[in-house]
């Protein structure tokens, strides 16, 4: 069993994580740069010390600051893979992997058959051979990751391991992280900016911001109506926050009514809530329109930037300092309404775009 608990606090960094995964899960742990997330690895894997708290994996306690539990890096059953593969340069990639398990006490004989079963489960068997220096950036992360696995750790952390490949070798190693995570059930925790990444190798994923889980749940049940900013911006949906003023109408801070639909259980008049509505259901506007059903956002264009086959619009950020709205528009309606940044428009989208949902409950200071 390796079943993940953490709570623990760090109040230099302003960080206070509440965190469960079951035996098997992956987690996707998401984020700005700065939220904390490395943190929590580092928590994990015992290269921080909590000022209080707890963290265990498979029953065993790992840290425990009551009871003045700390068990060391090397003795936690847990692997830490980085975006740099960190590999031995003076050993092959076999001996690399077999490093692992002969510090653990097995024969140099028994090392190498377990360093051999590893290269091929990364289909590496060829590169057993080579140094670090002979190795692409691709290939030497597969090299790693078989490492880490040699070690037969309890659980794998991720920290962003593929964000220093080459964009033509991501799909290969994420489709290789996905077989052995699944076909092993290996319990991992995976830091990433990639919505790929979190929708094809975890089954939960948490939001972390400002050292905090702001936002957790499934991968597909928190993309589709994210309440966090950061998990709006990574899902592709425009995110407005306000008080429900009534039965399907949110005001925001600057005195703007958003209407939409709200489902069962959604937020109650007087209560904080969030709308949430495609950039594709945006309408740009040069004049003030006067359509029903319509909600109208008059904005300043910040910029203008390739979205596959369409423009994006970006308006300059809303008056409470969120980030502001997005529409996705043809090109040709770019040059015929003469888009620029700096214009003043208006954004307009349909009521049954719009999705109301209840805002995320403050998380108090851990300071």
């Amino acid at each position: 069993m390796s079943a993940l608990r953490v709570q623990a606090r760090l109040t230099h960094r302003g960080s206070a994580f509440d965190v469960t995964l079951g035996d098997g899960e992956v987690l996707a742990v998401l984020g700005p740069n700065g939220a904390g997330k490395s943190t929590l690895l580092g928590l994990i894997a015992g290269l921080l010390r909590p000022d209080d708290g707890i963290v265990t994996v498979g029953g065993r306690t790992l840290t425990d600051t009551g009871s003045g539990v700390f068990v060391p890096p090397h003795d936690r059953g847990v692997a830490l893979l980085s975006q740099q593969a960190l590999l031995f340069p003076h050993m092959t990639a076999a001996a690399n992997v077999a490093f692992a398990p002969r510090s653990r006490g097995l024969s140099r004989s028994a090392s190498r058959q377990v360093a051999a079963h590893w290269l091929r489960q990364v289909d590496a068997e060829d590169l057993a051979a080579r140094r670090p220096s002979q190795l692409s950036g691709g290939q030497a992360q597969r090299i790693a990751i078989a490492r880490a696995l040699a070690a037969e750790p309890r659980l794998l952390l991720l920290d962003e391991p593929m964000a220093a490949l080459d964009i033509a070798v991501t799909p290969a190693l994420r489709g290789l992280l996905r077989r052995i995570l699944r076909e092993q059930r290996r319990t991992a925790v995976i830091v990433t900016h990639d919505l790929l990444d979190a929708l094809a190798l975890a089954d939960r994923v948490i939001v972390v911001e400002s050292g905090r889980v702001v936002e957790s749940g499934h991968v597909r049940d928190v993309l589709a109506a994210p309440r966090s900013a950061f998990a709006a911006r990574i899902a592709g949906v425009n995110l407005v926050g306000g008080t429900m003023a009534g039965p399907g109408v949110l005001e925001t801070s600057w005195g703007v009514t958003v209407s939409g639909s709200v489902d069962a259980g959604g937020p109650a008049a007087g209560g904080s809530g969030v709308a949430l509505f495609a950039p594709s259901a945006v309408a740009v506007h040069t004049e003030a329109p006067h359509a029903s059903p319509r909600n109208v956002f008059e904005v300043t264009i910040a910029e203008l930037e390739t979205h596959g086959a369409a423009i994006r619009v970006h308006a300059e950020a809303n008056p409470d300092g969120s980030t502001g709205p997005v529409a996705d528009v043809t090109p040709a309606a770019v040059a015929e309404l003469d888009l620029a940044p700096g214009r003043r428009v208006w954004f307009a989208v349909k009521a049954q775009e719009v999705s109301l949902h209840p805002a995320l409950p403050a998380v108090p200071d851990p300071r």
